[in-house]
């Protein structure tokens, strides 16, 4: 047996921490100071689960946990702050009064496409003229390009403004400022490694060297948002935002919410209070195209999560621009009545299938090409490729092929012009980007971080590539460990209602740094039979009792570990609760991690 040391206190959920029976080597259950701990719990007058919770995301053991509990706008640092912020937001203020033809352009990731929108309504609603410029994926490539030189030539732009884009693009934006256009980039991506910048009007970008700006973790449509804050600041002659206008940047949020879940930017400092208003903000869908998003998730007349933007929100806005132009999606959230947003979202949600399906395909035939290459070699790290393979899903099923096999991955797909599109996805501690500089002389190019990353090659170099990054990837194990679970807390099942539950929601928004909670209950029991469900009948969904307590369980990708689960035998169970809603109705649920079998 392990024991962990019960917390005092009388506010609930102190049977967190009890008796734990020796768990499996891959589960880890992370352990608190009991002094911390109490001294948290008393401070914070918050039950001892939510405590252990946040000092294990490095929260409360030394200062205030009330901001990260209770987000306030008054902890938004300024925007003037940021890199030449000020000068962007004069420009961009006397292009809209005086009469300036403004082009935005954005990126056709959920990023780009929000930041896109709340700048085309922030300059309509002070009056502006305004048009609007989304790369195409395949055709025209990330950020700038000859692209955008001739759409601000057509449209008659003397003000260029990009969203999550611009850093690096040197010879498009010389291009348009030797036609006399002004160009602000608002960016958050690294700076080119030899500090090469493009010859902007004002470049703000909380990532370059010269940022005195205090977080550096804000999305691109973050930045735009400062912008428009500043902007609003100047068009009402005071910090003091007027009332119109504070109504309007409210309101934007629920694009930097979007925006931030979706970019996987840290759900710290900052962005945590920009993504909680920002759900408040959505919840109430204040724009047509909002509203008609949200009816179409079922998310409508709720209380909407972080979870549900990462997993019903963002898909169907980079469906547009995986599968087609994300054009699509700027012009779904720019719709300007009810039936015109029901249209373009119908639209979308056609897109996101045609996603799934091409998804699905393009991940069985990767799925098979890495069997048979781990069959003939144990390598650490794989590099699929295949004709055909739809470049706006190769990032999705790379990530697939990570989580399946746990070693870092490279998904190209060549297109009919013989051209191969790739996307890298990595595991925590191996640069992905590392790697693939190993390779760099096979590549057209390649960019990313150390995570995930992309690449232009030619298909014949592929097997060269392969061999480059595999030498390239020191230290990786060629049979990657099981990856370990990390534990938040021990809970006793049947001490989970929907009281704990509301405490242990405090910790929202979750999302990158600042994970869900994963908790282990031990000795608990099959209810009923498990039901194998899901298109593929690659999921379990099980009834789990512990005392008078019966749990609705879903174990996505488990169905093949059926055989394991006897009625009557004790489980331990390492899951994360949640609130499910279904035709009106809320329930508490578990999503297991992993389970044992006793």
């Amino acid at each position: 047996m392990v024991f962990v040391q019960q917390a005092s206190g009388g506010n609930g959920a102190e049977r967190v921490l009890s008796e734990v029976p020796e768990l499996p080597d891959h589960w880890t259950l992370r352990a608190s100071d009991s002094g911390a701990l109490d001294d948290l719990m008393r401070r914070g007058r918050i039950p001892a689960i939510v405590a252990r919770l946040a000092l294990n995301r490095g929260v409360g053991a030394d200062g205030d946990i009330d901001p990260w509990l209770t987000p306030s706008l008054h902890d938004l640092h300024p925007p003037e702050g940021l890199p030449d912020l000020e000068r962007a937001a004069e420009r961009l203020q006397r292009a809209i009064r005086d009469g300036e033809t403004i082009l935005v352009h954005g990126d056709y990731d959920v990023d780009g496409v929000s930041g896109t929108v709340l700048l085309v309504r922030l300059i309509r609603a002070l009056g502006g003229r305004v048009e609007w410029q989304i790369p195409h994926r395949t055709r025209d490539g990330y950020s700038f390009g000859d692209h955008s030189v001739r759409r601000a030539t057509e449209v008659g732009a003397t003000l260029v403004i990009s969203v999550d884009n611009g850093t690096s693009a040197v010879e498009p934006i010389a291009a348009l400022a030797e036609r006399g256009v002004d160009v602000i980039v608002t960016d958050h991506h690294e700076p080119p490694p030899d500090g090469t910048l493009p010859p902007t009007y004002a470049l703000v970008n909380p990532k370059l060297p010269t940022n005195a700006y205090p977080f550096r973790g804000l999305c691109g449509s973050a930045v735009a948002f400062k912008l428009a804050w500043a902007t609003c600041q100047r068009v009402s002659g005071s910090d003091r935002v007027r009332p119109d206008l504070r109504a309007f940047l409210l309101e934007a949020l629920a694009y930097v919410a979007v925006a931030t879940v979706c970019d996987v930017v840290p759900l710290v400092g900052e962005n945590r209070v920009l993504v909680h208003y920002g759900l408040k903000s959505l919840a109430e869908a204040p724009t047509p195209g909002l509203q008609a998003l949200l009816a179409r998730t079922d998310l409508a007349g709720r209380a909407v999560v972080a979870e549900d933007l990462g997993f019903k929100i963002g898909p169907r806005i980079n469906a547009s621009g995986r599968m087609d132009s994300a054009a699509r999606a700027v012009e779904a959230l720019l719709a300007e009545d009810a039936p015109a947003a029901r249209r373009a979202v119908e639209a979308l949600e056609s897109l996101n299938d045609k996603r799934r399906t091409v998804e699905r395909a393009v991940l069985a035939e990767a799925i098979e090409q890495a069997d048979a290459r781990l069959e003939a070699r144990d390598e650490a790290l794989l590099v699929l490729s295949g004709d055909g393979w739809h470049p706006g899903v190769v990032g999705i099923v790379a990530s697939r092929i990570v989580e399946r096999y746990g070693r870092p991955a490279v998904v190209i797909g060549v297109d009919r012009e013989g051209v191969g599109r790739g996307s890298a996805r990595s595991i925590p501690g191996f640069s992905i980007l590392d790697a693939m500089g190993a390779g760099a002389e096979h590549m057209n190019r390649f960019g990313g971080h150390a995570m995930a990353a992309g690449c232009e090659v030619d298909p014949a170099r592929v097997p060269a590539l392969r061999e480059a990054i595999l030498s390239g990837a020191h230290g990786l194990s060629e049979t990657p460990e099981r990856r370990p679970l990390e534990i938040d807390a021990h809970l006793a099942l049947e001490e989970l209602d929907e009281g704990l539950m509301g405490q242990i929601s405090r910790i929202e928004p979750c999302g990158e740094r600042n994970p869900q909670p994963v908790l282990l209950s031990t000795d608990v029991r099959l209810d009923d039979m498990p039901r194998i469900i899901g298109q593929d009948r690659t999921h379990m969904l099980l009834q789990i009792r512990a005392g008078r307590s019966v749990f609705k369980a879903l174990a996505f990708g488990m169905a093949k570990r059926e055989p394991e689960l006897r009625l009557g035998s004790p489980l331990d169970i390492v899951y994360t609760p949640r609130i499910s809603h279904f035709r009106g109705r809320a329930a508490l649920e578990l999503v297991l991690a992993d389970f044992r079998a006793r």
